[in-house]
């Protein structure tokens, strides 16, 4: 497997971790759906929150989270669509992201609720 793989793999599950420990009940991960993947589904309260996670070594090409572009928005819409059908749920979704940087060894999360909303 590549660096770069085990790298976010890594970060996932530190994400996951981290859900559990905020009263996150983790539903799935790297839910996969046609072409797209939602690398975490949660619940809490009533709601599904669908997590995106970002990882890099450093902020030279920006920040993490904003490497979600629309047609990623689009896909992980339409993967939490086929999920909510398949499972029969009547749910609101919240799409959160959750980033992470690595510099010296140093872990810095962020965490934003409601990253965006659908119109």
């Amino acid at each position: 497997m590549s660096e770069s793989y085990t790298f976010g793999q890594i970060a996932e599950q530190r994400a996951a971790t981290y859900l559990k420990k905020m009263g996150y009940e983790i539903l799935e991960q790297n839910y996969r759906y046609r072409k797209a993947e939602i690398d975490i589904i949660a619940k809490k309260d009533s709601f599904i929150i669908v997590v995106e996670v970002k990882a890099r070594s450093s902020f030279f090409f920006g920040a993490p989270e904003s490497f979600v572009n629309r047609k990623k928005i689009q896909l992980l819409v339409l993967a939490i669509d086929a999920y909510i059908q398949k499972n029969d749920l009547d749910v609101e979704v919240r799409f959160d992201i959750i980033s992470y940087v690595v510099e010296n060894g140093i872990w810095t999360r962020e965490h934003i609720e409601n990253a965006f909303y659908l119109f």
